[in-house]
């Protein structure tokens, strides 16, 4: 079939305000700004925090020295006996620590493993048990935010790019005014969650939310909760730890919703035989493998998906680490595989075959009533190979085979657009972001600054890898 018009109707849309529609938009070429912006869509629970560091990935050193190998002994131990953790928080570089003794446990390369170390390896100055941890998000203070923070007795060390920071240690009461010493755990909470920069710390059954701003805290108390041995902020969710089982929690009201407790090593420890698959998901969950995304997504809220063999992966979430989960974790009553993606209007759709669910973007992912529907009755196709839209647009487009289709999103009935040919025979899934019009197939991925520039493309512009510029994987 010869190129054509998009759209063949008279109210055909002009090209939508998104910046990837509009041509002559400034380009730089690497890794897409999005990416790299922090954003749990963990739904109800899957928690599998354990992948490869930031400085790892980009070939530096391991933040506090040489890595240790993974005893798979010690693993053996820590899965089989019933002990609690004393804090636990991700470090600078995204990487999940757990605190026990004289030693911490940390994520491992690869996600599949943790390693344990003497905690004096890594914090000699703190010369004890930790007994709470959090990493700071504090933007108003540039030279503290993201800061590690280990809580003992009275006292408080920070530490930033593994180096104690000057005038640490310091009294906890000093350093955060109205905060008791002897904590059983500590939390940051993020403005998205707490309306401002806070911090949550635990003791007994009280909670005190420290204000970073206003530098006043505010005593609570959640009965629903119960006191926390450790706490936990992961891709928006909120965690208590205690003993070998953990609650999600409203980082507001303390209410843990219904599911709750579940053991920490289902989730949290990647335990034989146990938990959401780990190693058992091979390549599909190895995310730098070069095995095929078949879809990709990058909804109203920043946040940026990839879908394959039944799972799917958070691709902006550097700082708390890449990490894959059961496709129906993060949509619930979602099996299967994904064929193509896209959001538009404060809702995701994601297609599978001919039938289509539609899932709303915000926390937890509540399905529309009455979806999954048929996918002609929705947008006028009966299959879709890749699908997008860009920022602030209504325009949908549609890709099959080497063809590319157009839908007003704004219409009803929605209707497709005439097909035209694209410079590509085949692509697995499509995205569009404020950094442009991204294309993917197999192990790589084409950037178009702009849907105009991937329409009057003769030839696809030069491929890029997915896994080092999007996992930050070793080349």
């Amino acid at each position: 079939m010869g190129q054509g018009r998009l759209c063949n109707s008279p109210s055909c849309p002009n090209i939508g305000p998104g910046v990837a529609e509009a041509p002559g938009t400034p380009y730089t070429m690497g890794v897409p700004t999005a990416v790299l912006c922090l954003a749990w869509a963990l739904a109800l629970a899957c928690a599998h925090p354990l992948t490869q560091s930031k400085t790892e990935a980009a070939g530096g050193k391991h933040p506090h020295g040489a890595e240790p190998p993974s005893n798979d002994t010690d693993l053996a131990q820590l899965c089989a006996d019933e002990g609690r953790f004393d804090a636990t928080t991700l470090s600078e570089n995204g990487t999940m620590l757990f605190f026990r003794g004289e030693e911490v446990w940390e994520s491992s390369h690869g996600g599949l493993r943790l390693h344990a170390r003497p905690l004096a390896a890594s914090w000699p100055e703190v010369g004890g048990p930790v007994e709470a941890a959090l990493r700071l998000y504090s933007r108003q203070h540039p030279q503290e935010h993201q800061s590690l923070y280990l809580f003992q007795g009275e006292q408080v060390w920070a530490y930033f790019g593994g180096q104690l920071q000057p005038g640490f240690p310091r009294r906890i009461g000093d350093e955060f005014p109205g905060v008791p010493g002897g904590l059983d755990a500590a939390v940051e909470c993020h403005p998205e969650e707490c309306g401002g920069e806070t911090i949550l710390f635990f003791k007994g059954d009280t909670v005190y939310a420290f204000d970073l701003a206003l530098r006043v805290t505010k005593p609570r108390t959640w009965p629903g909760l119960g006191p926390c041995d450790a706490a936990l902020r992961w891709l928006e969710r909120y965690y208590c730890l205690r003993g070998t089982h953990f609650q999600r929690f409203d980082p507001l009201t303390g209410e843990v919703p219904p599911g709750y407790p579940r053991d920490l090593r289902d989730y949290f420890i990647p335990c034989p035989g146990r938990g959401h698959g780990n190693a058992s998901w091979g390549a599909a969950g190895d995310r730098c493998s070069e095995m095929p995304f078949q879809a990709l997504l990058s909804d109203d809220t920043g946040r940026i998906y990839a879908f394959r063999g039944g799972l799917s992966f958070r691709l902006d979430s550097l700082r708390d680490g890449h990490h894959a989960w059961p496709l129906g974790q993060t949509w619930p009553g979602l099996e299967g595989e994904v064929d193509a993606a896209f959001a538009w209007d404060g809702r995701t759709y994601l297609i599978q075959g001919s039938q289509v669910s539609i899932f709303l973007s915000g926390q937890g992912h509540r399905r529309v009533l009455g979806y999954p529907r048929a996918l002609q009755d929705e947008l006028g196709v009966s299959s879709a190979d890749a699908a997008f839209t860009c920022p602030g647009s209504a325009n949908l487009y549609l890709i099959t085979g080497d063809h590319i289709r157009l839908v007003d999103l704004t219409q009803t009935p929605r209707q497709a657009g005439e097909p035209v040919l694209l410079p590509h025979d085949h692509v697995d899934g499509a995205m569009c972001t404020n950094d442009g019009v991204f294309l993917f197939h197999g192990p790589s991925y084409h950037q178009y600054h702009s849907v105009a520039q991937l329409l009057g493309a003769k030839e696809p512009v030069p491929p890029q890898s997915i896994a080092t510029h999007f996992f930050h994987c070793p080349q």
